[in-house]
């Protein structure tokens, strides 16, 4: 029953990429389009790869993503690399539940598919982070490069603000820090090691044994 449910789960990662609609479900080449102010600026996957391997800064968009995030670019830098132990079918359970659709939602409520918007944007994280999370690892990083659409930070129509739910409380401090995008980036794989779901068969299986019983032979016979 139990693997069943998970192959279950597993297949519903996999098809939460391709449930998007035609006009969004390609390879994500562009991150972020910053639709944010007077203009609209895409930086592209190579743009990122390049300052996460190197630290050159070869966008206006990634600089300026960079200046508004409240930290320096060593540090968006170094929180974007750093990996994070995750329980691939720990994560896919939290995703999956009531819980992790909630917080899904919160943390897209700016950054989400750039054709399809909100509409699919619980769909579109959810996919990127299992799927980094396949090798029992993620990162901001990995995140990124997993996203199965561009995406686009929002901020017009008096409906989206560009600001992200930061899952940091008590660990960001301004505004940059709690709402910039790259903020937001350098603490979700965080969030997301603290909230995996641990499988409860494994939780009883790991409880501190019984004491010994006063016939050691019966319990020899037992095992």
């Amino acid at each position: 029953m139990i693997k069943r449910l998970l192959a279950g789960l597993f297949v519903g990662a996999a098809l939460s990429s391709t449930a998007l609609p035609a006009s969004a479900a390609v390879d994500n080449d562009l991150p972020v389009r910053w639709n944010s102010g007077g203009a609209v600026w895409s930086t592209n996957q190579g743009a990122f790869d390049t300052f996460l391997e190197s630290g050159a800064v070869t966008d206006r968009g990634l600089q300026g993503g960079l200046n508004g995030s409240g930290w320096t670019a060593d540090e968006v830098r170094e929180g974007m690399n750093k990996t994070y132990d995750v329980d691939l079918t720990g994560v896919t359970r939290f995703l999956y539940s009531d819980e992790g659709v909630k917080f899904l939602k919160n943390q897209s409520s700016s950054y989400f598919p750039y054709w399809s918007m909100n509409t699919y944007a619980v769909q579109a994280l959810r996919s990127a982070i299992i799927m980094d999370a396949r090798d029992g690892q993620i990162s901001s990083a990995g995140i990124m490069a997993a996203l199965p659409t561009d995406m686009r930070l929002a901020d017009f129509c008096n409906t989206y603000t560009g600001a992200q739910n930061v899952c940091a409380e008590g660990r960001c401090q301004g505004d940059a820090q709690c709402t910039s995008l790259l903020s937001w980036y350098v603490f979700l794989p965080a969030c997301i090691q603290a909230n995996q779901m641990s499988d409860p068969v494994a939780e009883v299986r790991s409880a501190p044994a019984p004491a010994p019983m006063a016939q050691p032979e019966v319990i020899r016979g037992l095992w």
